[in-house]
């Protein structure tokens, strides 16, 4: 049996404003270095499990639920979510009045997946706020970045891929397939939404490199995590991340004189690796890591932005 995370010093809910409040934690020692937990997704929300990434004598770790995720409130899979609220630069904002209401100074910046797009961006929009700069499974959420998740990936997953296009009822197959599975998901009949939010997740379940037939993310069993999740995916990558051309990579001199790792899995289908490399040809500070055995995730990554954490605290 796994450890059992360890507990919060303390929780709490913030209003960020447009009718959303967010949940968020602390966890490990009240003077550590403080490092902000930036989750997956979007829409995932942050796990117990996620607290084990920190040291709990070096580090003051605040983790939260971004817009609309896990904890905070309102719910993506319910019906009175200011959608028009969630974009990056809300979400840059909420950041940023979370560190203020901490009474945080700088602090370390830590993402995953969709974490490290916001991640990025945060640290590129200010830098001054930022002691070190830690991502993992590492995107640029770009169009193309999209696009290949949601249509090139099935190269590697054929009979997955063929299930979710084909979802995807007639009269919508000429949009992009993003932009049909969000009109699904938000669509009047629950039994639609639910059958759509299945399908995506499956999809979701398939590029990670799961490659089962049931689910090995236990929320995926959750039928209000399954639409919330997708909902806010679709919202996002339908909005190509609310970043312009490239913008990431392009931005990354602005993160110049902030030490940092980016940590990254050689197989990984949902994000190729070109992404981080590309980052770490201008930002000069950055240490590159590929583990060449792992995809989206795993044990040795997770070593690795665990050391990478210490080094910075």
């Amino acid at each position: 049996m796994a450890d059992k995370a360890p507990e919060p010093f303390e929780t709490g809910h913030l209003d960020v404003g447009d009718g959303h409040v967010l949940y968020f934690e602390q966890v490990g020692a009240p003077e550590g270095t403080p490092v902000v937990y930036l989750h997956g997704g979007p829409g995932s929300g942050c796990t117990p499990g996620a607290r084990r990434s920190f040291d709990l004598t070096r580090h003051r770790a605040v983790l939260f639920d971004q817009r609309a995720a896990g904890r905070s409130r309102p719910h993506a899979s319910g019906d009175h979510v200011h959608w028009a609220s969630i974009d990056m630069a809300h979400h840059i904002a909420d950041i940023e009045q979370l560190r203020e209401y901490l009474g945080i100074e700088r602090w370390v910046v830590f993402g995953i997946s969709w974490g490290s797009v916001l991640g990025a961006t945060y640290a590129e929009c200010h830098p001054e706020r930022v002691r070190a700069l830690v991502l993992a499974a590492v995107s640029t959420g770009t169009a193309a970045e999209i696009e290949w998740l949601t249509v090139h990936a099935g190269r590697f997953y054929p009979a997955e891929w063929r299930e979710f296009k084909a979802h995807v009822p007639t009269e919508l197959r000429k949009e992009r397939l993003v932009d049909a599975y969000h009109r699904l998901l938000m669509d009047r009949d629950p039994s639609v939404r639910e059958a759509a939010a299945v399908a995506w997740c499956r999809w979701e379940e398939a590029h990670v490199g799961a490659g089962t037939n049931g689910w090995s993310n236990r929320r995926y069993l959750d039928a209000e995590f399954r639409l919330g999740f997708a909902r806010q995916v679709t919202h996002c990558w339908r909005h190509n991340s609310w970043l312009g051309p490239d913008e990431i990579v392009r931005n990354a001199g602005r993160l110049a004189g902030i030490p940092g790792s980016l940590i990254h899995g050689r197989l990984d289908v949902s994000s190729p690796v070109d992404s981080p490399w590309r980052i770490h040809q201008v930002w000069r500070n950055s240490e590159l890591v590929i583990v060449d055995d792992e995809g989206h995730g795993g044990e040795t990554m997770q070593a690795h932005w665990r050391r990478a954490l210490v080094n910075y605290a």
